[in-house]
């Protein structure tokens, strides 16, 4: 017996070793960034906005750090934008929730937000974002994204988007109001030349309500032109 032990012993703690080193390499998890533009874009309504979405991201497969941001300028400089900066924590296959904070602007004022939102892939693979806000003025926002990729071919994609703000409360500065504050529908046409980069052409339908539209009326329909890279 003791010298069936010191056979087997040394055999299975080599066994040991080798799979530990196997499941280490199995859960190598590297650190990754990749920065996203999907939408950078030029509208044709009567200012000729210049509009972005975009993302950059760097963390591990269950823990990110995540900077989104979003806006519209034109000749005249800065009509708007949404800046986020949140961590995000797989809690899911492909669901995340995220904490951080949100900085809006305009041309005369800025607004800063404590932010909670759940990312992810809902069923039929849209991809929808809901981020819920709280401002020091005890306004509390909620901004839904719901995106849906159509592959006509292997490199031509259709997406339709959609996008709605809501409020509890008014703000004069930054021009919005309380309940439904805007939606926003879009369709886009890209081709992937590569993956990488992807030249589209679009329309987009954009509509302000309630006292948001006091401050900012807008109901308008614009055809736009655009590219989305990533790297």
């Amino acid at each position: 017996m003791k010298t069936l032990l010191k056979r087997t012993l040394p055999v299975l703690a080599a066994g040991m070793v080798l799979t530990q080193q196997l499941w280490s390499a199995g859960a190598d998890d590297p650190l990754r960034a990749t920065l996203i533009m999907d939408k950078f874009e030029v509208l044709d309504n009567s200012e000729k906005s210049r509009e972005w979405e975009g993302s950059f991201y760097v963390g591990y497969d269950l823990d990110k750090l995540y900077v989104y941001s979003q806006g519209a300028a034109t000749s005249e400089g800065l009509e708007w934008s949404q800046n986020e900066f949140v961590y995000s924590h797989a809690i899911a296959p492909f669901w995340d929730i995220q904490a951080g904070i949100a900085y809006d602007k305009n041309a005369d004022a800025s607004k800063t937000w404590a932010e909670l939102a759940i990312a992810g892939l809902a069923p039929y693979f849209f991809e929808t974002r809901a981020a819920l806000l709280l401002n020091s003025d005890g306004n509390v926002g909620l901004r839904l994204e719901a995106e849906y990729e159509a592959l006509l071919t292997q490199k031509l994609i259709l997406t339709p988007s959609l996008e709605a703000d809501f409020y509890t409360k008014e703000d004069p500065e930054l021009g919005i109001g309380s309940g439904l504050s805007d939606l926003e529908a879009g369709l886009r046409l890209r081709y992937e030349f590569v993956r990488e980069f992807a030249p589209y052409i679009g329309v987009t339908w954009e509509k302000t309500f309630g006292t948001t539209r006091d401050y900012n009326p807008v109901d308008e329909t614009s055809f736009l032109v655009g590219v989305r890279f990533w790297f």
